[in-house]
């Protein structure tokens, strides 16, 4: 049985977290404070995080930080009232893979955690990667090129094994807006454009080319 921790101080909305996800078939675990959670995220073995950024003593960022320095995987979802730009760019920057504001629907939020969860399964699952001097391995979350290790962040690890398993294939940038965040952006946003870049960066400025006026491509 899936295991989540709702990290969320008020307590009305943490017993409705609590009671909806239950009765899906989850088990949930509610802490009420940053400090705590960063505790349990660590010590504890959980499936997923719903995350408050708005938590008494450390806040989600401080939170979400902890977890992903401590070499925790788990998807992590904000469930928070800021809508500000930089609040949700900060989050997934920091290693959020969704971010969803309140108020809120419960399916919508159901809908985005059976999903994470389904990715993670896939990406944990998975066998080791292997296009062209690249190999991304799932279950160690460890990428090498030519057989030295490259230093990826979450949000470029998922982006690269998206890429992977496609590889040779283009994919649009609304296509990589959905498989890598979870998250209907901004039409507008260049988000997927800066990500390539980064991967770029680290992987060889020929290794994702550009098709012009209908993605990226990693070059099988």
């Amino acid at each position: 049985m899936k295991r989540i921790l709702i990290a969320e101080d008020e307590p009305r909305l943490a017993a409705f977290l609590d009671k909806g996800l239950r009765a899906e078939g989850f088990t949930t675990t509610i802490v009420g404070d940053g400090g705590a959670a960063a505790m349990m995220a660590h010590d504890e073995d959980f499936d997923l995080l719903v995350l408050d950024l708005g938590l008494p003593g450390k806040d989600g960022f401080a939170v979400l930080r902890a977890v992903r320095a401590a070499g925790q995987r788990m998807p992590v979802v904000i469930l928070t009232a800021r809508d500000d730009v930089t609040d949700k760019v900060t989050g997934f920057e920091g290693g959020a893979d969704d971010y969803l504001t309140k108020p809120f629907k419960f399916e919508e939020l159901l809908a985005r955690v059976r999903a994470r969860m389904r990715n993670d399964d896939a990406t944990v699952d998975s066998p080791v990667l292997r296009v062209g001097g690249i190999a991304l391995d799932g279950r160690s979350r460890r990428v090498t090129i030519d057989g030295e290790e490259l230093d990826l962040t979450a949000r470029e690890f998922t982006m690269l094994d998206t890429f992977m398993r496609h590889a040779g294939q283009v994919l649009s940038r609304e296509q990589l807006l959905s498989r890598v965040w979870g998250y209907h952006y901004d039409p507008g946003s260049n988000v997927v454009d800066v990500y390539v870049g980064y991967l770029r960066k680290k992987l060889g400025s020929d290794a994702i080319a550009t098709v012009r006026g209908a993605g990226y491509r990693l070059e099988a």
